[in-house]
């Protein structure tokens, strides 16, 4: 981020529907092999059997892209139990000791996107704190953004699969979108450390090659500190991983929607200092992957084979990198997977020179 000689306009619009990607064998033994395929009791399926749905308003009274669904008096009591089952693998691995305070206290379905979520609110019945989950299609793609962030941001993702259903834990925040219209101009927020941080989600973004970060795809945590507070900018949203042909889809600082944090950056980072938060957090992600550089190695020579995007993207994204970087070698890329290891290579070089005692695989 951010290249404040580089021209500030904004990219295409994100294909309006990208396709779900199937997982295929050799990710699912991935999956198998780190925990992440797991039985489960209810499918993404069962959740499309509801009779009706209603459509659920926001405190202005406008229409969200979210329904609350009702269900059958036999499809429910089905529902209610193995949601509460899921949510305790989700939390304890299986634990169901504590699952009897356990309710389902609503399912909503969101039609917008392309996982089409289902959101779980579940309820502890002694004291009415309220948690929730989420229940997708299984998207190789999904998967692939899940699991490089889960191993080279600061964010640690608990997600489990099995066939065709994808179930993750929800992402505490507050919604990019919502921070700038009630957060961004309060008086007690430091702006500066809030573009430090837009600054190195720009980056790893980049990096992970993760698309489509507008303000309602990411949220940023709010963490009080010995003087002032620190925020963080963790993307909730991984459709997009590595499928869009733009560059400039995979940088956050060319959405329209992210522009009052660009402005930010701007008004109180010099070149000097965005530079030195670049360097940062480049290196940190270093660390990261040295510490987990052969279950990395297997997951990008998965990555390599499969089919997540169209070859007019891959061409595309091959071509405008190999000139932003000036390399070449991109072009000899023949998959987005390719395209993901080269980027990282490219990326991180400089810093895992710098990781004391430790040779990457990536560079294999």
């Amino acid at each position: 981020m951010i290249d404040t000689k580089q021209e500030q306009d904004h990219a295409d619009r994100p294909s309006r529907k990208k396709p779900i990607f199937p997982v295929n064998a050799t990710l699912r033994d991935y999956l198998m092999q780190y925990g992440r395929e797991v039985n489960l009791p209810v499918a993404y399926e069962d959740l499309l059997r509801f009779t009706y749905s209603v459509a659920i308003k926001d405190e202005a009274g406008k229409d969200t892209s979210w329904e609350r669904t009702s269900y059958d008096m036999r499809e429910w009591e089905f529902l209610r139990e193995s949601l509460v089952k899921t949510y305790a693998i989700l939390k304890t691995k299986g634990d169901f000791e504590y699952a009897s305070h356990l309710d389902v206290a609503s399912i909503d379905f969101c039609f917008f996107g392309n996982s089409q979520p289902f959101r779980i609110r579940i309820i502890n019945k002694y004291n009415a704190n309220i948690d929730h989950y989420y229940i997708k299609k299984a998207d190789a793609s999904r998967v692939y953004g899940l699991e490089l962030e889960h191993l080279l941001s600061p964010n640690r993702i608990t997600y489990f699969t099995n066939n065709n259903t994808l179930v993750e834990e929800h992402i505490p925040g507050i919604p990019g979108d919502v921070f700038i219209k009630e957060y961004l101009n309060n008086p007690v927020t430091n702006q500066i450390r809030l573009a430090k941080e837009f600054v190195k989600f720009n980056e790893r973004c980049f990096t992970q090659l993760l698309g489509d970060m507008r303000s309602y795809n990411f949220i940023i945590n709010i963490t009080p500190d010995i003087l002032n507070y620190q925020y963080r900018f963790r993307s909730i949203d991984f459709d997009q991983q590595s499928y869009e042909g733009r560059k400039n889809l995979y940088l956050p600082q060319f959405f329209k929607e992210n522009k009052p944090f660009v402005d930010i950056v701007s008004r109180h980072l010099d070149n000097e200092s965005i530079a030195q938060y670049r360097a940062e957090e480049k290196t940190l992600m270093a660390f990261r992957l040295s510490s987990a550089k052969y279950r990395v190695k297997e997951l990008l020579d998965i990555m390599i084979d499969a089919a997540i995007s169209t070859p007019e993207k891959i061409n595309q994204l091959k071509q405008e990198l190999a000139e932003h970087f000036n390399q070449p070698h991109f072009l000899k890329a023949t998959t987005m997977g390719q395209i993901v290891k080269l980027q990282l290579k490219q990326m991180l070089r400089k810093s895992l020179a710098f990781v004391p005692k430790t040779k990457s695989r990536i560079a294999d």
